[in-house]
């Protein structure tokens, strides 16, 4: 199997349409990254994100595991998780989530890393263009940005949400 060739998936109709999961990467504010870490071992990290145009940026410390994971294999997934609700009574969850599949890699231009980092700091505090802009300033040179280039975009949600008028219920 290639790296351009994914499994499809088996459960059809639990899948999420493309714009769907595009829809949950806009909504939810983190997710987990999994690379291929030391030895062999996969390396699976909680992260925050923003997701623009196809890519996802995430920032970093300058170094560290999950830096040199990056480095040494740029295939990676990122899973987002947009709903988890445990239905105890019926020994089920109420999912839906996404799996994006992809090449990660430090960003090294630094108009496309102040764009980056300003999309994620308006993100996650919006609306305050000149603290952001300090920051910036203060931390911009202290950090990585990481641009993560989907290639395959996968969704599925519990059977018991297919169907519903909203899918966001």
């Amino acid at each position: 199997m290639t790296m351009e060739q994914f499994r499809e998936m088996r459960r059809k109709r639990q899948e999420l349409l493309p714009q769907e999961c595009v829809e949950v990467l806009r909504r939810a504010t983190s997710g987990t990254l999994a690379v291929l870490g030391d030895n062999g071992y996969p390396y699976a990290v909680p992260l925050s994100y923003v997701y623009d145009n196809g890519l996802l940026y995430f920032h970093s410390a300058l170094t560290g595991h999950k830096v040199d994971a990056i480095r040494r294999c740029d295939k990676a997934s990122f899973c987002v998780v947009d709903r988890d609700d445990v239905k105890a009574g019926e020994y089920t969850t109420y999912y839906r989530s996404v799996i994006a599949f992809g090449r990660v890699r430090v960003v090294e231009d630094e108009r496309q890393r102040l764009v980056a980092a300003r999309l994620l700091g308006n993100r996650y505090n919006p609306g305050h263009d000149a603290a952001l802009e300090k920051e910036l300033e203060r931390g911009l040179s202290h950090m990585l940005v990481l641009s993560f280039d989907i290639r395959h975009l996968t969704g599925k949600q519990a059977i018991e949400l297919v169907g519903k008028g909203s899918r966001q219920d």
